[in-house]
């Protein structure tokens, strides 16, 4: 008897403890989940965002001290784009063309639900806002979905990383057409677009970036392989365009027409347009039939927008004006990746129930979309 209970099979309730999931191995003894705290989702890179704000209402650039932060943001913006169009893979982007439903959703959210609900928004809150906050929150809503932020948090959640990364890389290279397009049709006067001003806006980002794919074969593997290295460069061109921008409203004096009104109104409209994508793409990937890894795909890549690649747009559309207007962009890039860690954080535990890892049936197809979790 001694021996049979000695070799007796566990039962089946302790098998979790046997082989934890990932759900389980963060839990503490006392079985109680930890959760991330949520400050964790903060970017260290908003910090450096906002010391910039702060050096360039110091110490604002002026006479031949703008003119050459002027030229070195033209500069760096063309760089950017270059180092996107050379590191971007042809042949990943022509692969990800089998998720048209997925991407259908995720350009449909990004061009045409965005630019309606920023439309609405700044209807209603005509009042508070300034006109330099109204253009921010619209120029917002035509940026382009972001890749870095929407495939890391895919991967969080684990959802479809591939698919979220031809969806952000579609909406990105859509964007350097559209964006300045659908600015020049809402904006209008504001953004200072003409024919010749579009073709020059067409030539400082798509030239670069063609250029890049063109140069790929030759220096591909050598960005590849120093992506660390060149990583400042990245977002010290993004820094460069954020201190002249912000440089000149200040020597504009614009900052003086911000009322705190009119900030309290933005800090509410940015949650509010944040939540109607999220609802959206979800109920849109429900009914478009899309499975549980491509539906979180989805989500994240439909509600998300680019700072990289709106504030270089941002420079070279608004000029001088820029300061003021990319103010919701940077606040909307800290919401949407605090937005984005939680709803990863919560998919991820669900993917990861101890029911699923003791080998359950899959869930109905109804509950199998990001809106069952």
């Amino acid at each position: 008897m001694t021996t049979a209970r000695q070799h007796r099979a566990p039962p089946t309730a302790s098998a979790p403890q046997a082989a934890p999931s990932a759900h389980a191995r963060g839990r503490p003894p006392g079985g109680v989940e930890r959760r991330r705290p949520w400050w964790r989702a903060l970017d260290p890179y908003v910090a450096a965002l906002a010391g910039t704000v702060a050096l360039a209402a110091r110490r604002p650039a002026t006479g031949r001290a703008a003119r050459g932060a002027e030229l070195a943001c033209d500069l760096a913006v063309g760089l950017l784009f270059f180092l996107y169009g050379a590191r971007l893979s042809t042949r990943e982007t022509l692969a990800g063309l089998r998720h048209l439903r997925l991407h259908g959703l995720v350009l449909a959210s990004t061009f045409v639900l965005f630019p309606v609900l920023g439309s609405v928004a700044t209807a209603l809150a005509s009042g508070p806002l300034t006109e330099q906050l109204r253009t921010g929150v619209l120029f917002l809503c035509l940026v382009p979905s972001t890749v870095q932020s929407s495939v890391a948090l895919t991967g969080a959640a684990r959802g479809n990383v591939p698919a979220a990364i031809c969806a952000g890389t579609y909406s990105s290279l859509v964007g350097l057409v559209l964006t300045p397009l659908l600015a020049a049709w809402l904006l209008g006067a504001r953004a200072a677009l003409s024919a010749d001003g579009l073709l020059r806006i067409l030539g400082q980002l798509l030239a670069p970036f063609l250029l890049g794919q063109l140069l790929r074969p030759w220096v591909g593997g050598f960005l590849s392989r120093h992506r660390r290295v060149l990583a400042p460069v990245d977002r010290g061109s993004i820094l460069l365009v954020v201190y002249t921008a912000f440089s000149g409203a200040v020597v504009q004096g614009v900052w003086s027409t911000v009322t705190p009104a009119a900030l309290l109104a933005l800090a509410g409209i940015l949650p509010v347009l944040l939540a109607a994508t999220l609802l959206a793409t979800r109920i849109g990937a429900r009914l478009l039939g899309l499975d549980r890894a491509s539906g979180i795909a989805a989500v994240l890549c439909g509600s998300q927008k680019s700072l990289a690649g709106g504030l270089p747009m941002a420079a070279v559309l608004f000029g001088p004006q820029a300061g003021l207007v990319v103010l919701p962009l940077m606040m909307y890039h800290q919401l949407q990746l605090v937005a984005g860690a939680l709803l990863a954080g919560r998919w991820a535990r669900v993917a990861s129930s101890p029911t699923d890892a003791a080998g359950a049936e899959p869930a109905p197809p109804a509950r199998a979309s990001p809106e069952a979790a």
